[in-house]
């Protein structure tokens, strides 16, 4: 899945993300996340494939869409290992083409200490501190930043007020265990609503910027 607003998905308003020339100076970072309905963005084996709905024309639409944009992903370790031994595949491109094309054109960070190479096209591996290289990157010019799944990352720079919008997609699935996304999170986080829509499937699409 890919984030909203790099280029207007049907039906939804672009949100701050947008590319525009503005963002084109200064860089957003988005946090984009599938959550269950009980509030866990990984379930107790540590997986995000419950969030998969391959068969739901509307919801890949809006994903295929989407992956047109042309921004920088970044990734924890954990999550960027499991996105690299999908989207290179063969079954990647048979069921998403469109989201499989622009996940592996896409430049991508991962940030991890224990690793030294990534195999998984047009990557690099970051090993400075996550907060200051994130604002570092949103100074330069570019298409935007998000983070994709990798809730660890999302706990880390929140409180740095670093994220400037958290994109959330809510599934109609209860998962009982698992991890939150705020994990760690030491003071309140208030955001406001700026942009929602509700697929044929059950998922809600919603973003929310912070609240000062």
């Amino acid at each position: 899945m890919w984030p909203a607003g790099w280029e207007a998905p049907a039906g939804v308003e672009s949100p701050s993300i947008a590319c525009t020339a503005r963002s084109r100076v200064r860089q957003k970072l988005i946090a984009f996340e599938n959550v269950s309905l009980d509030g866990y963005y990984v379930d107790r084996h540590g997986e995000m494939t419950w969030a998969k709905d391959d068969n739901d024309a509307e919801f890949n639409a809006f994903a295929s869409e989407n992956a047109k944009g042309d921004g920088t992903l970044v990734f924890g370790r954990v999550t960027y290992e499991l996105m690299a031994g999908f989207w290179p595949t063969p079954q990647a491109r048979q069921l998403l083409p469109v989201v499989a094309e622009g996940m592996n054109r896409a430049r991508k960070l991962v940030f991890s200490r224990t690793m030294s190479h990534a195999a998984w096209s047009n990557t690099t591996v970051v090993k400075s501190d996550l907060a200051a290289e994130m604002r570092r990157l949103k100074r330069e010019p570019g298409h935007g930043l998000a983070i994709l799944g990798s809730g660890s990352l999302v706990a880390q720079l929140a409180p740095h007020g670093v994220i400037d919008e958290y994109q959330l997609v809510l599934n109609p699935t209860a998962l009982g265990a698992g991890r939150t996304l705020f994990d760690g999170l030491k003071e309140r986080l208030n955001l406001k609503l700026t942009n929602s829509r509700v697929f044929k499937n059950g998922k809600i699409f919603l973003a929310y910027a912070p609240s000062p």
